[in-house]
């Protein structure tokens, strides 16, 4: 299989050794001493390949060639091809010139670059906004004209229905059609009656419109039934206005008699206005009496409470309760038994005799807490003890722990200078080649 053209350049250029491009050229490897033969491209003589031995030129540089050990690649330079890889060049250059510039680079961010992706935003969405009103515009236009020629339409088809309408109501009336007088609404009113008079001769005896007893004075028969009726009005009128007479009347005498019965009701009412006056009178003259009586027997009560009074405040007075009589305490179940609620306090013996006990119970309570305080002081000397011999074990055990930490100080120690000895020998004897600037030069050379 031959290798690709930008293969073949990259070997006439600088050789398998030197990739100065990317691309499928960077990354084209040959074994050492090998290379493909090649030579001009014939559309009607397809190429062969094969490998030939290169050598390298004796000397210091490792990219020189020796001319008597190789064959040179006769290909014919593409323009395209010459022309990308400048551009590349170039574009490298200046992506260096601007990255490796401290006083023009923000770290991180190349603010040209932002500041022209803004300028191809702004000017895109400039471009957007003027094709958006572009399109706005034309679609008002578009509708204006929709608009204009609907209303055409309308007006035409109106048009069209107007001068339908007036050609039907010229040319096309109902009375001029041929079967009119079959449905014409106005026929009964348009047709001759079947019997204009009595005279008429249509009317034969076949027509049913003329019989025997038929009433021909009409008229006559008519007019004297006005008068009947004009007769029959008027004595109508004469009973009505009777009527009327005689109902105002009995309305003018119904009136009389209810004024009579109106001023007889007065008259009761005042009779009886008196009446309740009399009444109210009466019952007061029996209710001043009655309140009379009411307050001499209030008195009379009043008078006998008092009496009450002063009889029970003597009682109270002179009675066994506020004498404060011992006897009247005394239980009927027994001489230990009192009645509470007349009993008045204790005598000066039996307060002698609480005044004994209580003191026997102090001297009690003084044996009780002498004998506690003993106790305790017993407590607080074994507690005393236990705390002592606590602390000498815990001074036992602080002193294991010291001795233990000595022991692991001097582990670590030793430990120490073990790996200070193994750290010396390793910079000394292991780790002897240390890098050259030569080796810093490589760092930061390129822009990727």
């Amino acid at each position: 299989m031959p290798p690709p053209a930008k293969a073949a350049q990259a070997l006439a250029l600088g050789g398998p050794d030197e990739r100065p491009f990317s691309g499928t050229a960077r990354e084209l490897h040959f074994p050492r001493g090998l290379a493909p033969r090649m030579r001009r491209l014939d559309p009607g003589n397809p190429p062969t390949w094969s490998l030939l031995p290169i050598g390298r030129i004796k000397g210091d540089s490792p990219s020189g060639l020796s001319q008597g050990s190789m064959y040179k690649l006769d290909l014919p330079v593409d323009p395209k091809e010459t022309a990308a890889i400048e551009r590349r060049k170039n574009a490298e250059a200046q992506r260096q010139s601007r990255i490796f510039n401290a006083r023009h680079r923000t770290i991180g961010v190349d603010i040209p670059f932002l500041d022209q992706q803004v300028l191809d935003k702004k000017t895109r969405e400039d471009r957007e906004r003027l094709r958006d009103n572009a399109y706005d515009t034309d679609s008002l236009r578009y509708d204006k004209a929709a608009q204009l020629l609907e209303a055409q339409e309308q007006e035409r088809v109106r048009q069209l229905n107007k001068e339908v309408e007036e050609f039907r109501s010229r040319y096309q009336r109902p009375e001029d059609q041929r079967e009119f007088d079959l449905w014409d609404p106005q026929q009964l009113k348009k047709d001759k009656p079947a019997r204009v008079s009595d005279d008429d001769p249509r009317c034969g005896p076949s027509s049913l419109q003329k019989f025997e007893g038929e009433d021909l004075n009409e008229k006559a028969r008519r007019k004297l039934q006005q008068q009947e009726a004009r007769k029959w009005l008027t004595a109508q009128k004469l009973e009505r206005q009777r009527l009327e007479r005689d109902q105002k009347f009995a309305d003018d005498l119904y009136h009389k008699k209810e004024m009579e019965l109106d001023q007889r009701a007065t008259e009761l009412a005042q009779m009886e206005e008196e009446a309740r006056r009399a009444l109210a009178a009466a019952t007061l003259n029996y209710n001043m009496a009655l309140a009379a009586e009411q307050a001499a027997v209030r008195e009379v009560e009043a008078q006998r409470e008092m009496d009450e009074k002063f009889a029970e405040m003597g009682n109270h007075v002179y009675g066994d309760i506020l004498t404060e009589n011992p006897e009247v305490a005394v239980s009927a179940f027994g001489p230990h038994r009192v009645v509470t609620d007349r009993w008045k306090g204790m005598s000066p013996q039996q307060l002698e005799e609480i005044r004994r006990q209580q003191k026997q119970q102090i001297e009690e309570n003084k044996k009780l807490r002498m004998r506690e305080a003993q106790i305790d002081a017993e407590w607080d000397q074994q507690r005393t003890l236990a705390a002592r011999a606590a602390m000498a074990l815990e001074q036992q055990e602080e002193e294991g722990a010291k001795r233990l930490r000595q022991e692991l100080d001097r582990y670590n120690n030793q430990l120490a200078k073990e790996q200070l000895a193994h750290q010396v020998y390793l910079d000394e004897e292991v780790y002897t080649n240390p890098p050259t600037a030569q080796y810093f030069l490589q760092f930061n050379t390129s822009s990727r």
